[in-house]
């Protein structure tokens, strides 16, 4: 066997790295068991839709959309409240992103507002 032989060789035996994506149906990450999105998750999805925030929590609203549904199918009495999963899936990003901040100037009154 050759050394790019061996080498091609060791790759197949070497595992492979996996994501820290959900399992459906049970929505655990696929690497460390946590509850998905776990921090490992958050931390790359920030990273991934730094320049598009709307689009982080439209991916998550459908995601948090699928595991209330998959959860209640798996188990109704403990798919969590729906504030448990909202804080989940769409609570965290929330302080890391500038998505939803609205910045209103301090010296605009609504006596003043253009009519």
């Amino acid at each position: 066997m050759t050394g790019p032989q061996r080498r091609l060789a060791a790759n197949r035996l070497a595992p492979v790295e996996v994501e820290h994506l959900p399992m459906r149906p049970l929505w655990l990450c696929r690497r460390c068991g946590q509850p998905w999105p776990c921090g490992a998750a958050k931390l790359a999805l920030l990273a991934e839709y730094r320049e598009a925030p709307v689009s982080l929590f439209l991916y998550l609203a459908s995601c948090l959309h699928d595991a209330i549904d998959d959860l209640h199918r798996l188990n109704p009495s403990v798919t969590g409240t729906a504030a448990d999963m909202f804080d989940r899936f769409l609570g965290w990003p929330a302080g890391h992103t500038h998505a939803y901040r609205v910045s209103t100037p301090t010296d605009f009154s609504i006596e003043e507002a253009p009519s």
